[in-house]
């Protein structure tokens, strides 16, 4: 295939895209990557590729086609196509719940000499970090990379861009507890996607709709809530969208417990079976501390326990447990520290232990090696 040809493929996807016909569009790209020699007509085709599939929340094909991306980007020897791999690899791990890989490649696209693309992914590289960072709980570097990120859409009129930190600012602000900032960010995001998100995906329209049902839960107006969740689950179901439809559920669950409907651990299961298909790691303890809750509070303590079990087995395999404590990070409020190598523990145990190494490092270190 041809470079002009790979081109005309690659709108042609581009126009079923926009039109939700995503299979469709899905199977014109992977005939050009099959076919197409043009190694720029690949990686615009990659690009195409990694875009639909985040936004589907298929974040392990995402992965997959961003690794071959960095490839192909390599192979063409360019800075710019180069920073744009980078971030698609730092975002799919982002997706993945891979904070600190997301952080690093970020801090990859940083390091990077000047190039074009740089002035425009800039903000999108500082939102990516600043996630990362809340997924982490570190709060104040979450806060001064959403910052950075807002400015980088308003000096560059990126409506865009704002939309999607206005949702995570939302995030960040029901995570700290201040529940009227938490809703009016989300709010500001819907109003740019009334104002200027004709042509954008309808995934803006979702986040914006689910970060507005959290802040109404929070701040008790239950019924708004669920008019928000539930036009976030119908546009996620329109377009397949997993990872949120797993969200909704989340936020469902949430509701109906507030409420003190049964319906909530229906709504939790479905959502725990969800989050365990898409790899999302972060929701499975979020569920796990909600079903702890409410068995609890039902006393049925067999449950309770189970519960518990599978909290624990998750949080060994993120690694959220602080390595000199043994106690599980995220479970309840902390003061907590990353040393330079990135792992994490709580404040408290780092000024009581006095050392300076990482324990997690030198432990690594004296694994015994095998010839």
């Amino acid at each position: 295939m041809g470079q002009d040809q790979a081109k005309q493929q690659i709108e042609k996807g581009l126009q079923l895209y926009r039109s939700n016909q995503t299979e469709k569009a899905l199977q014109v790209w992977m005939k050009v990557l099959e076919k197409s020699a043009d190694l720029v007509g690949r990686f615009r085709v990659l690009g195409c590729l990694v875009t639909a599939h985040s936004e589907m929340g298929r974040y392990k094909e995402m992965l997959k086609f961003a690794v071959v991306q960095i490839d192909t980007a390599r192979e063409l020897e360019d800075a710019d196509f180069l920073l744009e791999s980078y971030l698609n690899l730092a975002r799919s791990n982002e997706k993945l719940c891979e904070f600190h890989k997301t952080i690093s490649y970020c801090k990859t696209c940083l390091g990077l000499p000047g190039t074009r693309a740089g002035a425009q992914l800039g903000g999108q590289v500082s939102l990516s970090m600043g996630n990362a960072f809340l997924g982490l709980s570190l709060f104040q570097k979450a806060l001064e990379s959403f910052e950075k990120a807002l400015r980088y859409a308003h000096n560059n009129d990126d409506a865009m861009l704002e939309c999607r930190v206005c949702c995570s600012l939302g995030s960040f602000y029901a995570q700290v507890k201040d529940y009227e900032k938490a809703l009016f960010f989300p709010c500001k995001a819907a109003e740019l996607v009334n104002d200027y998100g004709k042509g954008w995906s309808l995934k803006y329209r979702a986040m914006s709709q689910y970060h507005m049902a959290v802040a109404y839960r929070l701040l008790g107006h239950l019924g708004s809530a669920m008019e928000c969740c539930e036009e976030s689950m119908k546009i996620a179901l329109q377009h397949g969208d997993r990872p949120l439809q797993a969200l909704c559920l989340l936020c469902f669950a949430d509701i109906h417990r507030s409420r003190g409907d049964l319906e909530a651990l229906d709504a939790i299961e479905k959502a725990q079976d969800l989050a365990e298909e898409v790899g999302n790691k972060l929701s499975q303890l979020k569920l796990h501390c909600l079903s702890e809750g409410i068995y609890r509070s039902k006393g049925l303590q067999r449950e309770l326990r189970a519960q518990v079990v599978r909290f624990h087995e998750c949080v060994e395999e993120t690694e959220l447990y602080c390595g000199l404590c043994g106690e599980s990070i995220g479970e309840r409020n902390s003061r907590l520290q990353a040393l330079p190598c990135s792992h994490i523990f709580h404040l408290r145990c780092l000024q009581n232990n006095g050392t300076r190494s990482c324990p997690n490092c030198c432990r690594s270190s004296m694994k015994p090696g095998f010839v």
